[in-house]
């Protein structure tokens, strides 16, 4: 693929992609709530409030065309990312887990899922907003290449 084939590409399904990604973070995060039951921790309620928005604000600028989104989507999936990273630690490393940084209802150091000895909620969550950052990142530089 040449750059200008592979700019286009990116410009036409990085916010696709990134959008995909968002709404399968917050049907995922939805059924170990809702249909598995796990109560979600403090902390994976603050991750709650930076991921639902973006499969908002993602889909409207899938469906619009909206390439400038960045503005919105990169403050809020690096701040979410930021704090799954703290809570995967919390979770995987001992000396994070005494921070206690859940003082009432479930603790953030409770692995309900642990797949593989390292895929926790908190790490897929990293995984969407690092993967969103990512599309981001790569849309943003792709119409850069465009306009220069």
């Amino acid at each position: 693929m040449s750059g200008q084939i592979k700019a286009s590409f990116i410009r036409n399904y990085a916010l696709y992609a990134a959008w995909i990604v968002a709404v399968i973070a917050t049907l995922g995060s939805l059924y170990f709530s809702e249909i598995k039951e796990f109560v979600p921790c403090e902390l994976c309620w603050i991750q709650r409030i930076f991921m639902y928005p973006l499969a908002i604000i993602l889909g409207i600028a899938a469906f619009n065309n909206e390439m400038n989104m960045k503005k919105y989507v990169l403050p809020l999936s690096i701040i979410g990312g930021s704090i799954s990273f703290y809570h995967y630690l919390v979770q995987k490393v001992p000396g994070f887990a005494e921070i206690k940084p859940c003082v009432q209802g479930v603790p953030c150091n409770i692995q309900y899922i642990n797949w593989f000895g390292f895929v926790t909620i908190p790490f897929l969550a990293l995984t969407a907003f690092t993967l969103i950052s990512i599309f981001m990142l790569l849309l943003y530089m792709s119409i850069g290449k465009n306009k220069g």
